[in-house]
């Protein structure tokens, strides 16, 4: 059975690299931020219903890539990306996305702590409380009780840290 792991936490903390290095290294495959897509695709102004529609097309692309999968598959991003968002933006989140988070809970959460500099994109909002945020990303998973790792370091320390923390749930 194929074990899912999220990437996850604040804006600018090395999510899309680390998953494509972590499934290189596992020799796997790894679900690209569909977020990226939706806004480039649509434009960067967004609304409320727009972060549903993120939510929905990042399970689309997770799930069409499962099957393919070889004993993991790295996500770059899930439902709490998208909670947190939308709470941060809107004061609220869709229950569909609070639902995933619920019933969908992934094997593994590496939490990628904000130890990175942060790198300048026209996507991304949030240069200034990426400490802030995520506080908020551990305590969403603390208060499930998510199994989950905090990944620190720069460049090859961080995967290392990271592939450490993936051996250990085989």
């Amino acid at each position: 059975m194929v074990k899912r792991i999220a990437i996850t936490g604040p804006e600018s903390t090395g999510k899309s690299w680390l998953a494509s290095r972590l499934a290189e290294e596992f020799n796997t495959i790894w679900v690209t931020e569909y977020a990226r897509e939706y806004l480039e695709k649509n434009g960067a102004d967004y609304g409320f219903d727009d972060i549903l529609q993120i939510a929905k097309g990042q399970k689309r692309q997770e799930e069409l890539l499962l099957e393919d999968a070889n004993k993991f598959l790295f996500s770059d991003t899930d439902p709490i990306v998208t909670k947190i968002w939308s709470e941060v933006v809107y004061n609220k989140c869709d229950p569909w996305i609070e639902n995933e988070i619920a019933t969908h809970p992934y094997d593994l959460y590496l939490i990628c702590y904000p130890d990175l500099p942060w790198e300048p994109d026209p996507l991304r909002e949030n240069p200034d409380n990426r400490l802030e945020l995520f506080e908020l990303y551990l305590e969403e998973l603390s208060t499930k009780g998510y199994n989950f790792k905090i990944v620190k370091g720069v460049g090859e320390e961080r995967l290392k840290n990271a592939v450490r923390f993936v051996k250990d749930i085989l």
